[in-house]
């Protein structure tokens, strides 16, 4: 007897044995990123930039995931410790030298066209450098300097620097503090951002103790801070920083107005505030170098960067992500947002602020003339720039300079010996 569902079942199981069905689409990467949650502009950038990355190569998902400041490196720490850390990630660049030691970066050099590399400023390979090897690239670098109100230096009489081999020296600025007191209400013209967070305080003072001859740790080995951030020259630049504090100088600034207000005629501070000093002051903003404490001005530098992890399982994806955002338009996209100094020396010619001529291009004469020094580029850093915040605010308080520089000393230097030098 005739069964039609027979023959139907039948033509269903020959159409699932055909040869004809289309193949299988290419497998995706899905693959993680983090970065910190910095901005909400920088956020809106990077996400942006994830999503034109995404749509670009659809054979591959990235999962960005934006993480707090205060809590990234020891977020970091914990996925570690899981072996769960993602593909790519962003961290504050000091501590680069620590996840290089505990295992969690590898190597950028062949992963990273040697053009790109060529067309970085050398400051960023500078951090990004570790043993010979380059393990992290940030899009953006640093500026540190000194915003000042030109009206009040000249009613004064003050010189005005021509660049960072013409900064003032430090008798210079101690004697222009004294003198712009005289015109001032309280006798508080001078902001160092002290309602600043700890990190700030490294970045912000130690290239004094540089400038000075001294520094955080003896840089030939970076086995012992002994001699050299409890030595003679950090100590007198400590102690004339002390005096500035204790002589009345120092805005406290807990409104963070200082200078906007016009209570204070200098700011102490990075290139983040320029926007906002500029639209306060106009054409009355001038930027300047800091002052020379013995050996030539020296400024901070360093910022946050990109690493892949150690992991390698998907290296190659990784790296692709990283030379997007490494990208001349997608650097000068995110410099534009947070303000910060374009990675690549392409960018800078395109930047209005940072290019020959712009109001920012001394912070590039800093970083690529040799006037920047990164932050000791040793695993122990994160103990080292702990101790010289807590110094820094025990010399604010009116600690003796010699003792407190000795305690930072004895903690860092217990810390590498019980690491067993970071061999």
């Amino acid at each position: 007897m005739f069964k039609p569902w027979l023959v139907a079942v039948i033509v269903i199981l020959l159409a699932g044995c055909s040869d004809s069905s289309p193949p299988p689409g290419p497998a995706v990467v899905h693959l993680k990123a983090w970065a910190h949650a910095g901005q909400a502009s920088e956020r809106r950038v990077i996400q942006a930039q994830v999503a034109r990355f995404n749509q670009r190569y659809p054979d591959v998902r990235v999962e960005l995931n934006l993480i707090p400041e205060r809590s990234y490196n020891s977020q970091v720490q914990a996925a570690a410790i899981a072996n769960d850390l993602p593909d790519l990630l962003e961290f504050d660049g000091p501590y680069l030298y620590n996840y290089v030691w505990q295992g969690h970066l590898q190597q950028l050099d062949n992963l990273l066209p040697g053009s790109l590399q060529d067309d970085l400023l050398p400051s960023i390979l500078k951090q990004g450098s570790y043993h010979g090897h380059l393990y992290a690239v940030g899009s953006f670098d640093s500026g540190l300097g000194l915003f000042a109100s030109r009206r009040a230096l000249q009613l004064v009489g003050a010189r005005i620097p021509n660049g960072p081999a013409d900064a003032w020296t430090a008798r210079e600025f101690s004697n222009l503090l004294q003198a712009l007191a005289q015109h001032d209400p309280d006798g508080a013209v001078l902001d160092i951002k002290l309602n600043y967070p700890g990190e700030w305080f490294t970045y912000a003072f130690s290239p004094v103790l540089q400038s000075a001859g001294g520094g955080l740790i003896d840089r030939s080995d970076y086995q012992s801070a002994d001699g050299v951030l409890n030595g003679p020259a950090s100590v007198a630049a400590m102690k004339q920083i002390q005096a500035w504090l204790q002589g009345g100088y120092v805005d406290p600034n807990v409104d963070d107005g200082a200078f906007v207000t016009h209570r204070v005629a200098i700011s102490w501070v990075g290139h983040w505030e320029y926007r906002r000093y500029a639209k306060a002051l106009g054409d009355d903003l001038v930027l300047l170098p800091l002052p020379d404490f013995g050996k030539g001005t020296r400024t901070g530098q360093g910022s946050w960067a990109w690493g892949i992890s150690a992991d390698g399982r998907r290296a190659e994806v990784a790296a692709r992500l990283l030379r997007f955002l490494l990208q001349t338009d997608e650097v000068l996209a995110m410099a534009n947002a947070n303000g910060a100094v374009p990675a690549r020396r392409s960018a800078i010619k395109q930047s209005e602020l940072y290019r020959p001529g712009g109001p920012l291009h001394l912070f590039v004469q800093q970083l690529s003339e040799g006037y920047a020094v990164p932050r000791p580029r040793t695993p122990a850093y994160p103990v080292i720039t702990t101790a010289f915040q807590r110094a820094f605010f025990d010399i604010r308080s009116g600690a003796d300079v010699q003792a407190t520089l000795d305690r930072a000393v004895a903690s860092i230097d217990q810390d590498i010996a019980d690491n067993k030098g970071y061999r």
